[in-house]
């Protein structure tokens, strides 16, 4: 197989569908496949189901040119590109069931020579996991060609990008390929040529999963330091925003900005997955993980410090998602301080704003002293303003409407 016209991408979520996306605008045939028919149906009118900048304007015309289709189940093809979630168990290994179902729907449609790659977040040995279990519910093929059966070629190819940026960051982005064999690796590395103008650097799958573990584990652990200081401040009463501006001014220093926690389908997930891998030696990635994981109730604690005096407080919660500007709420730190100030705030409303999404998650659709507002309502019925996201809308705000308000801004934009 010299070159690749035709492939399916299994998993249409916000990697998923970029992906399929870009390498439909670059001549391929791309079948999109996903468990969800509203998202098929959606991508099949041309539309995106979520918010990302420039992804609809590619959909469209992917989809008007015949490039680009959508189904619930898994086509023919010469490549394959696995892009489903891989969360974690309560005991913080990875969980493979959505990589496995994926296998089960490409299976039946091998019949040697195909290309398959992982593109979701893995621990090592993941890749392999899935090209065994290819193999076992197809006997007659091969990862290496060993006994005369024809082989199938199996990488990953971890994604890096940041979403609000995802369109952008697919193609200048540099990309890390890793095969379980050396001729997996160099097709993987020759599809995303297709599309990538960045350097694409080969190595072996393992190594290829564990390099995106450890660069958000990096991120992580640095965002950790942030949070940390921010609570010490807190209690020294000085200003962390005002102490992290001072201190970068030190040529060697570049402390990155405190949060409410971390959130999102990868820094909050793929550390735990080095310390499910080795974990008595992972322990300065461990407490990261647990120092982000405990910022939530830090905030959750302060807000309730805040209206502690009032009597069934009104809380204007500024923000869901995980970032600024998406309405992507995977693991968002916000959600999770929504939900337990729902659970802590006797007799108390939380008016909840966020510009990106028109309904409440499942998590806070149910609960009573919760709900969806506007801005401008919302913080003038609030007795407190909380915020968690520093999305444009909020930066933009009038300051004046929030005179004589108690303000926790967990974000900085206001300080």
């Amino acid at each position: 197989m010299n070159t690749i016209e035709s492939v399916a991408v299994i998993g249409l979520g916000y990697i998923g569908l970029p992906t399929a996306a870009i390498l439909a605008g670059n001549g391929i045939n791309v079948t999109g496949v996903d468990v969800n028919s509203d998202t098929v149906d959606s991508v099949r009118r041309g539309e995106v189901p979520f918010v990302e900048p420039d992804l609809a304007s590619y959909v469209a015309g992917a989809v008007s040119q015949h490039k680009l289709s959508a189904s619930t189940e898994t086509p023919s093809a010469q490549a394959y590109i696995v892009a489903v979630p891989t969360p974690f168990n309560a005991d913080h290994t990875a969980d493979v069931t959505y990589i496995k179902a994926a296998a089960r729907g490409i299976a039946p449609q091998l019949v040697g020579g195909e290309l398959i790659i992982l593109e979701s977040t893995s621990p090592p040995g993941t890749t392999q996991l899935l090209g065994d279990y290819l193999v076992s519910l197809r006997p007659d093929l091969s990862l290496d060609g060993v006994e005369g059966k024809p082989s199938i070629h199996v990488a990953h190819c971890p994604e890096r990008v940041l979403p609000g940026r995802i369109m952008i960051e697919l193609v200048t982005n540099d990309r890390i390929v890793g095969g379980l064999t050396p001729e997996a690796a160099q097709l993987a590395k020759a599809l995303y040529t297709v599309f990538c103008q960045g350097e694409i650097l080969v190595t072996d799958a393992a190594t290829a999963e564990m390099a995106k573990l450890v660069e958000n584990s990096y991120r992580d652990v640095n965002i950790a330091f942030a949070n940390e200081l921010s609570v010490i401040s807190d209690k020294l009463g000085i200003n962390v925003w005002e102490l992290i501006k001072l201190a970068n001014h030190h040529p060697r220093v570049n402390i990155l900005q405190p949060g409410p926690g971390v959130g999102g389908h990868c820094i909050a997930v793929d550390p735990w997955f080095i310390v499910a891998a080795a974990p008595d030696e992972a322990r300065l990635i461990r407490q990261a993980r647990e120092t982000n994981d405990s910022k939530p109730d830090w905030v959750v604690k302060k807000a309730l410090e805040s209206v502690g005096h009032i009597l069934s407080p009104k809380i204007a919660v500024l923000g869901l998602a995980f970032k600024a500007n998406i309405d992507d709420l995977r693991e968002s730190p916000a959600v999770a301080i929504v939900e337990r100030l729902s659970a802590k705030l006797d007799g108390g409303d939380l008016l909840v704003v966020e510009p990106h999404v028109d309904q409440l998650p499942r998590q806070l659709a149910g609960a009573a002293n919760v709900s969806l507002h506007a801005l401008e309502p919302a913080i003038a019925m609030a007795d407190m303003v909380l915020l968690l996201v520093d999305h444009d809308d909020f930066k933009e705000l009038n300051r004046e409407l929030l005179a004589g308000k108690p303000l926790l801004d967990t974000r900085g934009i206001w300080e």
